[in-house]
Protein backbone atom coordinates (compact mmCIF):
# COMPACT_ATOMS: atom_id res chain seq x y z
CA UNK A 1 0.00 0.00 0.00
CA UNK A 2 1.64 3.32 -1.25
CA UNK A 3 0.90 5.18 1.88
CA UNK A 4 2.98 7.52 3.15
CA UNK A 5 5.98 6.22 5.56
CA UNK A 6 5.90 7.06 9.49
CA UNK A 7 8.89 9.68 10.50
CA UNK A 8 11.61 7.82 13.08
CA UNK A 9 11.14 7.94 16.82
CA UNK A 10 13.82 8.85 18.90
CA UNK A 11 14.37 7.62 23.12
CA UNK A 12 16.90 8.96 25.99
CA UNK A 13 16.77 7.95 29.35
CA UNK A 14 19.11 8.84 32.05
CA UNK A 15 18.54 6.52 35.63
CA UNK A 16 21.03 5.65 37.78
CA UNK A 17 18.83 3.72 39.79
CA UNK A 18 16.62 1.45 37.52
CA UNK A 19 17.68 -0.24 34.19
CA UNK A 20 17.66 2.28 31.06
CA UNK A 21 18.34 -0.67 28.50
CA UNK A 22 14.76 -2.21 29.41
CA UNK A 23 12.91 1.28 29.94
CA UNK A 24 13.79 2.30 26.25
CA UNK A 25 13.37 -0.82 25.10
CA UNK A 26 9.40 -0.46 26.32
CA UNK A 27 9.77 3.12 24.94
CA UNK A 28 10.96 2.63 21.44
CA UNK A 29 8.09 -0.32 21.28
CA UNK A 30 5.35 2.25 22.67
CA UNK A 31 7.17 4.55 18.89
CA UNK A 32 7.59 1.42 16.50
CA UNK A 33 4.68 3.23 14.88
CA UNK A 34 7.16 6.01 13.78
CA UNK A 35 9.90 3.26 12.16
CA UNK A 36 9.79 -0.38 11.36
CA UNK A 37 12.79 -0.54 9.26
CA UNK A 38 15.00 -0.98 12.13
CA UNK A 39 16.53 -0.25 15.53
CA UNK A 40 19.07 0.25 18.50
CA UNK A 41 20.33 0.93 21.80
CA UNK A 42 22.70 2.62 23.12
CA UNK A 43 23.83 2.40 26.90
CA UNK A 44 26.43 4.30 29.21
CA UNK A 45 28.19 2.03 31.40
CA UNK A 46 31.66 3.25 33.17
CA UNK A 47 32.05 5.56 30.57
CA UNK A 48 31.76 3.23 28.41
CA UNK A 49 28.92 2.99 25.72
CA UNK A 50 27.87 -0.63 24.29
CA UNK A 51 25.37 -0.94 21.89
CA UNK A 52 23.06 -3.01 19.92
CA UNK A 53 21.33 -2.67 16.57
CA UNK A 54 19.76 -4.71 13.61
CA UNK A 55 17.12 -3.83 10.98
CA UNK A 56 13.29 -5.29 11.85
CA UNK A 57 11.01 -4.54 14.57
CA UNK A 58 11.63 -3.90 18.05
CA UNK A 59 10.85 -7.39 19.30
CA UNK A 60 12.64 -8.88 16.71
CA UNK A 61 16.00 -7.30 17.06
CA UNK A 62 16.24 -7.24 21.02
CA UNK A 63 15.42 -10.37 23.39
CA UNK A 64 16.22 -10.83 27.00
CA UNK A 65 19.61 -11.81 26.24
CA UNK A 66 20.58 -9.12 24.71
CA UNK A 67 18.85 -6.09 26.91
CA UNK A 68 20.87 -8.54 29.89
CA UNK A 69 23.89 -7.14 28.19
CA UNK A 70 23.42 -3.44 28.00
CA UNK A 71 23.56 -2.52 31.48
CA UNK A 72 24.14 1.17 32.31
CA UNK A 73 23.14 4.53 34.12
CA UNK A 74 21.42 6.33 30.84
CA UNK A 75 20.51 4.61 27.31
CA UNK A 76 19.31 5.92 24.29
CA UNK A 77 17.50 4.47 21.42
CA UNK A 78 16.38 4.81 17.82
CA UNK A 79 13.36 3.33 15.77
CA UNK A 80 14.21 3.97 12.02
CA UNK A 81 12.15 4.26 8.85
CA UNK A 82 14.59 5.89 6.10
CA UNK A 83 13.54 8.89 4.62
CA UNK A 84 17.31 9.71 3.53
CA UNK A 85 20.32 7.51 3.32
CA UNK A 86 18.46 3.96 2.19
CA UNK A 87 17.66 0.95 4.23
CA UNK A 88 20.69 -0.40 4.81
CA UNK A 89 21.86 -1.73 8.10
CA UNK A 90 25.24 0.17 8.56
CA UNK A 91 22.23 3.86 8.72
CA UNK A 92 20.40 1.81 11.79
CA UNK A 93 20.47 4.23 15.02
CA UNK A 94 21.64 4.94 16.90
CA UNK A 95 25.31 5.89 15.98
CA UNK A 96 28.05 4.94 17.70
CA UNK A 97 31.30 6.06 16.94
CA UNK A 98 34.64 6.65 18.45
CA UNK A 99 37.69 9.52 18.39
CA UNK A 100 39.89 11.78 20.46
CA UNK A 101 37.56 12.45 23.13
CA UNK A 102 36.29 9.13 23.84
CA UNK A 103 32.71 7.71 22.46
CA UNK A 104 29.55 9.57 21.09
CA UNK A 105 26.26 7.90 20.27
CA UNK A 106 23.32 9.71 18.77
CA UNK A 107 20.03 9.40 17.97
CA UNK A 108 18.63 11.70 15.38
CA UNK A 109 14.86 12.25 13.82
CA UNK A 110 14.85 14.79 10.83
CA UNK A 111 16.35 15.89 7.31
CA UNK A 112 18.96 18.07 7.58
CA UNK A 113 18.63 20.40 4.00
CA UNK A 114 22.08 21.29 3.67
CA UNK A 115 23.23 17.62 4.22
CA UNK A 116 25.08 17.70 0.90
CA UNK A 117 26.96 20.78 0.99
CA UNK A 118 28.42 20.20 4.54
CA UNK A 119 29.28 16.41 3.52
CA UNK A 120 31.45 17.72 0.76
CA UNK A 121 33.10 19.88 2.71
CA UNK A 122 34.11 17.46 5.26
CA UNK A 123 35.16 14.56 2.65
CA UNK A 124 37.53 17.26 0.83
CA UNK A 125 39.01 17.75 4.46
CA UNK A 126 39.63 14.34 4.86
CA UNK A 127 36.91 12.72 6.35
CA UNK A 128 35.90 9.00 5.46
CA UNK A 129 31.95 8.18 5.98
CA UNK A 130 30.30 4.90 7.02
CA UNK A 131 26.89 5.34 6.05
CA UNK A 132 25.01 7.41 3.99
CA UNK A 133 22.82 9.08 6.32
CA UNK A 134 22.66 12.67 7.51
CA UNK A 135 22.78 11.15 11.21
CA UNK A 136 26.85 10.88 10.58
CA UNK A 137 27.33 14.41 9.22
CA UNK A 138 26.02 15.53 12.37
CA UNK A 139 28.21 13.40 14.59
CA UNK A 140 31.09 14.25 12.55
CA UNK A 141 30.22 17.98 13.30
CA UNK A 142 29.93 17.67 17.02
CA UNK A 143 32.95 15.20 17.11
CA UNK A 144 34.76 18.33 15.29
CA UNK A 145 33.22 20.99 17.43
CA UNK A 146 34.25 18.96 20.46
CA UNK A 147 37.67 18.68 20.34
CA UNK A 148 37.75 22.53 20.21
CA UNK A 149 35.17 23.17 22.79
CA UNK A 150 34.80 22.64 26.74
CA UNK A 151 31.71 20.46 26.78
CA UNK A 152 29.91 18.18 24.88
CA UNK A 153 27.05 20.73 25.04
CA UNK A 154 28.60 23.71 23.73
CA UNK A 155 30.09 21.22 20.75
CA UNK A 156 26.72 20.51 19.40
CA UNK A 157 25.71 24.06 20.11
CA UNK A 158 28.28 24.69 17.98
CA UNK A 159 27.21 21.90 15.14
CA UNK A 160 23.51 23.19 15.31
CA UNK A 161 24.67 26.86 14.43
CA UNK A 162 25.98 24.84 10.63
CA UNK A 163 23.11 22.71 10.09
CA UNK A 164 19.53 23.84 8.23
CA UNK A 165 16.52 21.44 8.23
CA UNK A 166 15.00 19.17 10.84
CA UNK A 167 16.93 17.37 13.78
CA UNK A 168 15.71 16.29 17.16
CA UNK A 169 18.99 15.17 18.89
CA UNK A 170 19.65 12.85 21.79
CA UNK A 171 23.29 12.74 22.11
CA UNK A 172 25.39 10.50 24.97
CA UNK A 173 28.83 11.25 25.81
CA UNK A 174 30.75 9.37 28.20
CA UNK A 175 29.52 11.47 31.37
CA UNK A 176 26.43 12.93 29.84
CA UNK A 177 23.04 13.23 27.84
CA UNK A 178 22.39 15.76 25.77
CA UNK A 179 18.85 16.55 24.13
CA UNK A 180 18.46 19.41 21.44
CA UNK A 181 15.55 20.25 18.86
CA UNK A 182 16.54 22.37 15.78
CA UNK A 183 15.35 25.95 16.15
CA UNK A 184 12.27 25.70 13.44
CA UNK A 185 10.95 22.95 15.48
CA UNK A 186 10.38 20.98 12.57
CA UNK A 187 9.98 17.13 14.57
CA UNK A 188 8.54 17.09 18.47
CA UNK A 189 10.77 16.00 20.95
CA UNK A 190 9.59 15.54 24.97
CA UNK A 191 10.87 15.88 28.11
CA UNK A 192 9.55 13.61 30.67
CA UNK A 193 10.37 12.44 34.38
CA UNK A 194 9.95 8.95 36.52
CA UNK A 195 11.32 9.04 40.34
CA UNK A 196 14.91 10.15 39.48
CA UNK A 197 14.85 9.46 35.88
CA UNK A 198 14.92 11.88 33.28
CA UNK A 199 13.66 10.49 29.95
CA UNK A 200 13.31 12.17 26.37
CA UNK A 201 10.70 10.72 23.58
CA UNK A 202 9.56 12.19 20.34
CA UNK A 203 6.30 11.17 21.91
CA UNK A 204 4.63 11.42 25.06
CA UNK A 205 2.63 8.09 24.52
CA UNK A 206 6.16 6.45 25.21
CA UNK A 207 5.76 8.62 28.79
CA UNK A 208 2.36 6.35 29.15
CA UNK A 209 4.02 3.20 28.53
CA UNK A 210 6.87 3.17 31.27
CA UNK A 211 4.71 4.62 33.93
CA UNK A 212 6.13 8.69 33.38
CA UNK A 213 5.00 11.84 33.57
CA UNK A 214 5.18 14.37 30.96
CA UNK A 215 7.09 17.28 32.05
CA UNK A 216 7.09 19.80 29.00
CA UNK A 217 7.91 19.64 25.10
CA UNK A 218 11.78 20.67 24.33
CA UNK A 219 11.32 24.11 23.27
CA UNK A 220 12.25 24.37 19.23
CA UNK A 221 16.42 25.53 19.91
CA UNK A 222 16.89 24.53 22.98
CA UNK A 223 19.87 22.16 24.25
CA UNK A 224 18.68 20.39 27.80
CA UNK A 225 21.98 18.51 29.08
CA UNK A 226 22.23 16.09 32.04
CA UNK A 227 25.30 15.33 33.92
CA UNK A 228 24.94 13.37 37.17
CA UNK A 229 21.22 13.91 37.72
CA UNK A 230 20.78 17.13 37.20
CA UNK A 231 19.87 19.19 34.47
CA UNK A 232 20.44 22.36 33.01
CA UNK A 233 18.86 24.21 29.59
CA UNK A 234 20.51 26.28 27.07
CA UNK A 235 17.90 28.49 24.84
CA UNK A 236 20.55 30.87 23.26
CA UNK A 237 19.44 29.76 19.86
CA UNK A 238 15.58 29.62 20.56
CA UNK A 239 13.28 32.21 19.20
CA UNK A 240 15.91 32.54 16.26
CA UNK A 241 13.58 31.47 13.77
CA UNK A 242 9.81 31.01 12.63
CA UNK A 243 9.05 27.99 14.71
CA UNK A 244 7.48 25.37 12.27
CA UNK A 245 6.09 22.18 13.40
CA UNK A 246 5.39 19.24 11.18
CA UNK A 247 1.58 20.08 10.91
CA UNK A 248 1.39 16.14 9.48
CA UNK A 249 2.32 14.99 13.14
CA UNK A 250 -1.17 15.90 14.10
CA UNK A 251 -2.91 14.51 10.71
CA UNK A 252 -0.66 11.21 10.70
CA UNK A 253 2.33 10.59 11.79
CA UNK A 254 2.13 10.68 16.05
CA UNK A 255 0.09 8.09 17.55
CA UNK A 256 -3.61 9.65 18.46
CA UNK A 257 -2.62 9.31 22.47
CA UNK A 258 0.39 11.32 22.13
CA UNK A 259 -0.09 15.26 23.19
CA UNK A 260 2.34 17.01 20.75
CA UNK A 261 2.49 20.93 20.73
CA UNK A 262 0.08 21.42 24.01
CA UNK A 263 -2.50 19.34 21.33
CA UNK A 264 -3.58 15.89 21.96
CA UNK A 265 -3.60 14.41 18.42
CA UNK A 266 -6.87 12.45 18.59
CA UNK A 267 -8.87 15.54 19.48
CA UNK A 268 -6.97 17.62 16.79
CA UNK A 269 -7.97 14.67 13.70
CA UNK A 270 -11.62 14.65 15.58
CA UNK A 271 -11.61 18.69 14.35
CA UNK A 272 -10.25 17.97 10.99
CA UNK A 273 -13.40 15.25 10.24
CA UNK A 274 -16.19 17.79 11.48
CA UNK A 275 -14.40 20.87 9.45
CA UNK A 276 -14.68 18.09 6.49
CA UNK A 277 -18.36 17.89 7.30
CA UNK A 278 -18.97 21.33 7.44
CA UNK A 279 -17.15 22.25 4.45
CA UNK A 280 -18.06 19.04 2.31
CA UNK A 281 -21.54 17.34 3.87
CA UNK A 282 -22.83 14.52 1.80
CA UNK A 283 -26.28 12.16 1.95
CA UNK A 284 -25.06 9.33 3.29
CA UNK A 285 -25.85 6.20 5.85
CA UNK A 286 -22.79 5.57 7.30
CA UNK A 287 -19.07 7.34 7.84
CA UNK A 288 -15.99 4.52 8.29
CA UNK A 289 -12.32 5.43 8.93
CA UNK A 290 -9.77 3.83 7.16
CA UNK A 291 -7.11 2.71 9.58
CA UNK A 292 -5.74 4.26 11.82
CA UNK A 293 -5.16 7.83 11.08
CA UNK A 294 -8.76 8.05 9.53
CA UNK A 295 -10.43 6.82 12.35
CA UNK A 296 -10.21 10.16 14.54
CA UNK A 297 -11.52 11.92 11.78
CA UNK A 298 -14.41 9.64 10.69
CA UNK A 299 -15.49 10.23 14.60
CA UNK A 300 -15.41 14.00 14.22
CA UNK A 301 -17.20 13.82 10.54
CA UNK A 302 -19.82 11.18 12.24
CA UNK A 303 -20.68 13.82 15.69
CA UNK A 304 -20.59 16.97 13.26
CA UNK A 305 -22.87 15.84 10.64
CA UNK A 306 -24.86 13.57 12.43
CA UNK A 307 -24.51 10.51 10.13
CA UNK A 308 -23.40 7.11 12.16
CA UNK A 309 -20.09 5.75 12.18
CA UNK A 310 -19.17 2.49 11.83
CA UNK A 311 -16.39 -0.49 11.54
CA UNK A 312 -16.03 -0.42 7.86
CA UNK A 313 -12.27 -2.15 7.62
CA UNK A 314 -10.62 -4.96 9.94
CA UNK A 315 -6.92 -3.88 9.91
CA UNK A 316 -4.48 -6.80 10.50
CA UNK A 317 -1.81 -5.79 13.04
CA UNK A 318 0.26 -8.54 11.98
CA UNK A 319 1.41 -7.36 8.89
CA UNK A 320 4.63 -5.62 9.30
CA UNK A 321 6.17 -5.15 5.74
CA UNK A 322 5.09 -5.62 2.52
CA UNK A 323 7.30 -6.68 0.13
CA UNK A 324 7.50 -5.62 -3.51
CA UNK A 325 5.47 -7.92 -5.31
CA UNK A 326 6.21 -9.83 -8.54
CA UNK A 327 2.48 -9.94 -9.88
CA UNK A 328 -0.68 -7.52 -9.84
CA UNK A 329 -2.87 -10.65 -8.13
CA UNK A 330 -0.05 -10.73 -5.22
CA UNK A 331 -0.09 -6.97 -4.65
CA UNK A 332 -4.11 -6.84 -4.53
CA UNK A 333 -3.68 -9.77 -1.88
CA UNK A 334 -1.17 -7.53 -0.18
CA UNK A 335 -3.82 -4.69 -0.23
CA UNK A 336 -6.71 -7.43 1.59
CA UNK A 337 -4.55 -9.11 3.81
CA UNK A 338 -3.29 -5.65 5.36
CA UNK A 339 -7.01 -4.09 5.39
CA UNK A 340 -10.61 -6.32 4.70
CA UNK A 341 -13.70 -4.92 4.47
CA UNK A 342 -16.85 -5.57 6.94
CA UNK A 343 -19.27 -6.67 4.61
CA UNK A 344 -22.21 -6.22 6.90
CA UNK A 345 -21.24 -3.02 7.59
CA UNK A 346 -20.96 -1.33 3.83
CA UNK A 347 -23.29 -3.86 1.64
CA UNK A 348 -26.10 -1.76 0.05
CA UNK A 349 -25.23 1.78 2.32
CA UNK A 350 -23.94 4.98 1.00
CA UNK A 351 -20.28 5.69 2.45
CA UNK A 352 -18.69 8.32 3.29
CA UNK A 353 -14.73 7.39 3.46
CA UNK A 354 -11.99 9.31 5.97
CA UNK A 355 -8.87 8.72 5.02
CA UNK A 356 -5.38 11.05 6.31
CA UNK A 357 -4.16 11.66 2.94
CA UNK A 358 -3.79 11.03 -0.90
CA UNK A 359 -0.20 10.88 -2.36
CA UNK A 360 -0.27 8.91 -5.88
CA UNK A 361 -3.88 7.78 -5.65
CA UNK A 362 -3.10 4.10 -6.04
CA UNK A 363 -3.89 3.25 -2.93
CA UNK A 364 -7.18 5.20 -2.32
CA UNK A 365 -7.98 3.57 -6.13
CA UNK A 366 -7.67 0.34 -4.18
CA UNK A 367 -9.30 0.46 -0.79
CA UNK A 368 -12.42 2.55 -2.86
CA UNK A 369 -12.45 -1.42 -5.23
CA UNK A 370 -12.45 -2.98 -1.80
CA UNK A 371 -15.64 -1.22 -0.35
CA UNK A 372 -17.53 -1.62 -3.81
CA UNK A 373 -16.67 -5.19 -4.36
CA UNK A 374 -18.46 -5.39 -0.55
CA UNK A 375 -21.76 -3.97 -1.90
CA UNK A 376 -21.07 -0.64 -1.31
CA UNK A 377 -23.47 1.77 -3.35
CA UNK A 378 -22.03 4.75 -2.97
CA UNK A 379 -18.45 5.69 -1.57
CA UNK A 380 -17.55 9.67 -1.12
CA UNK A 381 -14.14 9.74 -0.08
CA UNK A 382 -13.21 12.80 2.48
CA UNK A 383 -9.74 13.70 3.35
CA UNK A 384 -8.61 15.03 6.76
CA UNK A 385 -5.50 17.00 5.09
CA UNK A 386 -5.20 18.88 1.88
CA UNK A 387 -3.56 17.78 -1.54
CA UNK A 388 -0.18 17.23 -1.65
CA UNK A 389 1.65 19.25 -4.07
CA UNK A 390 5.15 19.66 -2.79
CA UNK A 391 7.98 17.52 -1.37
CA UNK A 392 8.77 17.52 2.17
CA UNK A 393 12.76 17.71 2.82
CA UNK A 394 12.21 17.26 6.86
CA UNK A 395 11.96 13.89 7.09
CA UNK A 396 8.72 12.84 5.65
CA UNK A 397 8.52 10.60 2.50
CA UNK A 398 6.51 12.44 0.26
CA UNK A 399 7.46 12.02 -3.59
CA UNK A 400 8.68 14.34 -6.71
CA UNK A 401 5.97 16.86 -7.42
CA UNK A 402 5.35 14.57 -10.96
CA UNK A 403 4.18 11.85 -8.78
CA UNK A 404 1.28 13.72 -6.73
CA UNK A 405 -1.75 12.81 -8.32
CA UNK A 406 -2.62 16.60 -6.78
CA UNK A 407 -0.26 17.96 -8.96
CA UNK A 408 -1.81 16.64 -12.38
CA UNK A 409 -5.22 16.03 -11.82
CA UNK A 410 -8.25 18.62 -10.49
CA UNK A 411 -10.43 17.14 -7.51
CA UNK A 412 -13.34 15.70 -10.10
CA UNK A 413 -10.62 14.09 -11.97
CA UNK A 414 -8.74 12.29 -8.99
CA UNK A 415 -12.13 11.04 -8.08
CA UNK A 416 -13.46 9.32 -11.56
CA UNK A 417 -8.92 8.03 -11.01
CA UNK A 418 -10.21 6.24 -7.39
CA UNK A 419 -13.57 5.30 -8.72
CA UNK A 420 -15.47 7.78 -6.44
CA UNK A 421 -18.67 8.91 -6.22
CA UNK A 422 -17.10 12.24 -4.78
CA UNK A 423 -14.07 13.57 -3.12
CA UNK A 424 -12.94 16.67 -0.70
CA UNK A 425 -9.80 17.29 0.87
CA UNK A 426 -9.75 19.78 4.54
CA UNK A 427 -9.07 23.06 3.16
CA UNK A 428 -5.94 25.04 4.20
CA UNK A 429 -7.93 27.38 6.03
CA UNK A 430 -9.35 25.00 8.16
CA UNK A 431 -5.91 22.91 8.19
CA UNK A 432 -4.73 25.35 10.64
CA UNK A 433 -7.71 25.50 12.67
CA UNK A 434 -7.15 21.75 13.96
CA UNK A 435 -4.71 22.50 17.07
CA UNK A 436 -6.35 25.68 18.11
CA UNK A 437 -4.69 25.60 21.22
CA UNK A 438 -1.27 24.67 20.08
CA UNK A 439 1.98 26.45 21.36
CA UNK A 440 4.00 27.09 18.04
CA UNK A 441 3.52 27.50 14.71
CA UNK A 442 3.47 25.09 11.67
CA UNK A 443 4.88 24.13 8.79
CA UNK A 444 2.68 22.98 5.94
CA UNK A 445 5.22 23.27 2.77
CA UNK A 446 3.90 19.90 1.62
CA UNK A 447 0.64 21.68 0.51
CA UNK A 448 1.61 24.98 -0.20
CA UNK A 449 5.23 25.06 -1.05
CA UNK A 450 5.93 27.94 1.69
CA UNK A 451 8.98 26.90 3.12
CA UNK A 452 10.33 28.08 5.99
CA UNK A 453 14.06 26.97 5.25
CA UNK A 454 15.66 27.83 2.05
CA UNK A 455 15.51 24.52 -0.23
CA UNK A 456 15.38 25.99 -3.90
CA UNK A 457 19.02 24.23 -4.28
CA UNK A 458 17.06 20.69 -3.93
CA UNK A 459 13.86 21.80 -5.70
CA UNK A 460 16.18 22.04 -9.14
Amino acid sequence: MAKLHEECGVFGIYDPEGNPAVTTYYGLVALQHRGQEGCGIAVNRDREIYHHKDQGLVNEVFDEEKLEKLKGRMAIGHVRYSTAGGSLRENVQPLVLRYVKGQLAISHNGNITNAAEIRSKLERNGAIFQTTADTEIIAYLIARERINSGSIEKAVKNAMKLLKGAFSLIVMSPNKMVAARDPWGFRPLSLGKRDNAIIFSSETCAFDAIDAEFVRDVTPGEIITIEDGEMRSDTELCGRQKTSLCIFEHIYFARPDSAIAGEVVHECRKRAGAFLAKQSPVEADIVIGVPDSGLSAAQGYSEESGIPIDTGFIKNKYIARTFIKPTQSDREIAVKLKLNVLKSAVNGKRVIMVDDSIVRGTTSERIVSLLRDAGAKEVHVRVSAPPFTWPCFFGTDIPDRDQLIANSHTIEETAKIINADSLDYLSIENLHKIAPNSNCGFCDACFTGNYNVDVEHLLK
